[in-house]
């Protein structure tokens, strides 16, 4: 069904649009890439003719222009009448998809097999869309394409179900590390890492330490990037809207509330290093503000983080969301933590997480502080997520 003579077609050129189709070419096929905005093709295109030169030059593939030539560049949708695969990688925004997908099935082959690269929307909400909803599944990359590993593979609930062994094996041929989850608000890594920005917002507003702290606390703890500086660096415009559509796709459940200190952000225009204002002041010159660098302070506020984020990955298990396996492997190679949460919950032992998120719902009286029924359970029996035998 899916195989390296498959023609696989990308809808939008914009980075992470032209990043699948540079994937998909390097990994044999040809490849269709598509946009109604022709300054975004023709950018789209010298782009990646440069990127492809600079691995060449860099020993990382044999032959630039030879990659490059499977490459044809779209503004008709007509041009996919012969795709096999295409993934879908635009604004998201649940009509406009809607919208693509049901011109699609007028032009594309009754075999073709249509992929959403969305974030957090629902793909089961885009099959409907279409008359042979058994064809649609999503196929969530990260940014940037060629250089992230992971793919979160997502069947609808009327995808066929041998798709997603297809669609998991291509993965693979593609050199990614295909994951597969329900079709439930932000999947696996959205949702599991809410709490990595939602609870480090928290605690700041509190006043009980400043972003710098947090942020120290967090790379201290073995992150690679502290929550600000990663919320500066994906983009408010990016990472709050991720938050509100969660939110609300999880009817408005307080575990995934968004903060109005990043929504005054969003609406002041300061998205992040993108315009040089975000949480921090990346203007030239501008001082970079020193943390707290007391122990038991950044100690108390990784644990804190860390407890939330363990106990959303323990959720996640529990409602069947994807495997522990799957859990773990989303957020390694996702967002790089420095393990995976279940894991993690193990080195600690459950009952410390559970002391964690107790102590802080009495003080706090908050739902989104609830403990999964998974990790009470862990907690009293005292038995280990991950079996290293």
């Amino acid at each position: 069904m899916l195989d390296k003579q498959t023609i696989v077609g990308v809808i939008g050129s914009g980075a992470m649009g032209s990043g699948i189709a540079q994937v998909a070419a390097m990994a044999g096929h040809n490849v269709v890439l598509y946009d109604t905005n022709n300054a975004a093709l023709d950018k789209a295109k010298a782009g990646l003719n440069n990127t492809l030169q600079k691995l060449q030059e860099k020993g990382k593939i044999a032959n630039a222009d030879e990659v490059f030539s499977r490459f044809s560049f779209a503004d008709t949708l007509s041009t996919f009448a012969n795709c096999g695969l295409i993934i879908e990688a635009i604004v998201e925004k649940l009509e406009v998809k809607k919208a693509v997908f049901t011109e699609l099935e007028t032009i594309v082959s009754a075999d073709c097999v249509l992929a959403t690269n969305t974030s957090s929307l629902s793909v089961t909400s885009i099959a409907a869309a279409c008359k042979k909803a058994d064809r649609v599944f999503g196929l969530h990359f990260f940014n940037p394409a060629p250089l992230m590993a992971l793919v979160e593979v997502i069947p609808a609930v009327q995808t066929n179900e041998g798709l997603i062994p297809a669609a998991k094996d291509l993965m693979k041929a593609w050199s990614k590390i295909p994951v597969i989850t329900k079709d439930t608000p932000g999947f696996i890594v959205n949702r599991v890492a809410r709490p990595f920005y939602g609870e480090a917002i928290r605690i700041y507003e509190e006043g009980i330490a400043d972003m710098a702290t947090i942020d120290h606390a967090m790379t201290a703890g073995g992150f690679r990037m502290g929550p600000f500086a990663l919320m500066d660096y994906i983009g408010h415009d990016v990472n709050y809207v991720v938050t509100e559509t969660v939110f609300q796709s999880f009817f408005f459940d307080p575990r995934y509330k968004p903060s109005f200190s990043q929504k005054r952000l969003l609406e002041a225009g300061w998205l992040g290093k993108k315009t040089g204002r975000g949480f921090y002041n990346y203007a030239e010159g501008a001082i970079t503000p020193a943390p707290n660098a007391d122990v038991t302070l950044a100690t108390a506020i990784l644990e804190r983080i860390v407890a939330m984020l363990i106990n959303e990955a323990v959720e996640a298990l529990y409602l069947n969301i994807a495997s522990a396996s799957d859990l773990e492997t989303a957020m390694t190679k996702g967002v790089n933590y420095p393990k995976g949460l279940l894991a993690w919950c193990d080195e600690w032992g459950a009952d410390k997480c559970l002391a964690i998120l107790d102590s802080l719902y009495h003080e706090y009286h908050d739902d989104r502080y609830r403990a999964s029924v998974l990790l009470r359970k862990k907690a009293f029996d005292r038995t280990k997520f991950i079996d290293k035998n």
